[in-house]
């Protein structure tokens, strides 16, 4: 049912988030053509839409989102605006991290809510790829997926609880330049191998198996490396043997490594020394300790401003009162902090 104009001059904020993802773990040309897994991890980005004109210092992703979203559900283009998105996100840009998809898959999922809809996952990532190519962490389950076109949408059971020790290092590299990279020959002659990848993921899920899930990745990590070479691989792969993890997974098109294991069984301070002693820190200088989670953007209910707050209402700086219960949708509590703390900014 269509919202009526009027319903954007309302005092609601939708707020959705999406997470980030380590890498991919597994990506590479499967069932005919280039396909990806994401392995989404306990990072977000938060976004904030409601009815004022939009920041002057807005995403230019998130505003084409915000068209795309109109245009689906044929609401005249000029609504965009008095549509307002405000991002916040640390996640790392043009690493290899899904920050691009988490902006917009959550200003999709927070527009359309604020113009009273819902997106199901599968028009969400028609709508992404429309205009990038797009992480799977758009979906709830893992999933391979064609990031291009979003033909191809394969769920997986649920994974095997995984963490990763993700290795930031200070090279950047935009996925666009990436896929104008000659390719197509590389990914045609390791098909093999990923479809191996590809079925030991299924497995892994099936039987909650994370070593087989580390091997998955470890073989898709090996296959990237005649397309985007890691530094120092060889030394980390040493590292995986000798500290017994479960493998490494890549980003096929950035530079982020993560190291697959548990922060229960697995000694981190050693590990981080072993980084230090191998000096692989001085391509990796940044550590994030992160735990995959279930993809997908989530959206509060809408939440009502004070009054004093939607009248000097300004990119979310104002002070606004939220229902502690909004965001009881939220798998953990520390997602409701971050956005009980974003829109008290």
């Amino acid at each position: 049912m269509r919202a009526h104009y009027s319903y954007l001059k309302g005092d609601n904020v939708a707020v959705a988030q999406c997470p980030a993802s380590c890498g991919e773990l597994i990506q590479g040309w499967i069932l005919g053509s280039e396909k990806l897994v994401s392995c989404p991890v306990d990072w977000y980005s938060t976004v904030a839409v409601t009815a004022a004109p939009p920041l002057v210092n807005e995403r230019p992703l998130s505003r084409a989102m915000v068209e795309r979203v109109l245009a689906h559900w044929q609401y005249p283009a000029h609504w965009s605006n008095e549509i307002r998105v405000d991002v916040r996100s640390s996640i790392p840009v043009a690493k290899g991290m899904a920050s691009s998809t988490a902006d917009i898959a959550a200003t999709a999922v927070a527009t359309a809510h604020h113009l009273g809809h819902s997106l199901d996952e599968t028009t969400l990532a028609q709508l992404c790829v429309s205009i990038e190519p797009t992480d799977s962490t758009v979906f709830h389950q893992l999933t391979l997926f064609d990031h291009n076109n979003a033909a191809t949408q394969i769920a997986c059971e649920p994974p095997p609880p995984i963490d990763l020790l993700v290795l930031e290092s200070p090279v950047t590299l935009r996925t666009q330049d990436y896929h104008r990279l000659p390719r197509q020959q590389k990914l045609i002659a390791s098909s093999p191998t990923l479809q191996q990848a590809w079925n030991l993921v299924q497995e892994a899920c099936i039987t909650q198996n994370p070593l087989r899930l580390g091997e998955a990745a470890t073989l898709s990590a090996i296959a990237s490396q005649t397309l985007l070479p890691k530094p120092g691989f060889t030394a980390l792969l040493s590292l995986v043997e000798e500290c017994d993890l479960y493998g490494l997974n890549v980003a096929h098109s950035g530079s982020v490594v993560g190291l697959m294991l548990d922060r229960k069984r697995h000694d981190i301070a050693r590990l981080k020394g072993k980084l230090a002693e191998k000096k692989l820190t001085r391509h990796w200088p940044k550590q994030h300790l992160l735990k995959m989670v279930t993809g997908g953007s989530n959206c509060s209910e809408s939440l009502i401003y004070a009054p004093t707050a939607v009248a000097h209402y300004s990119a979310f700086t104002s002070a606004c009162f939220i229902s502690p219960i909004a965001f009881s949708f939220l798998e953990m509590s520390r997602r409701s902090l971050e956005i009980s703390a974003f829109l008290m900014m």
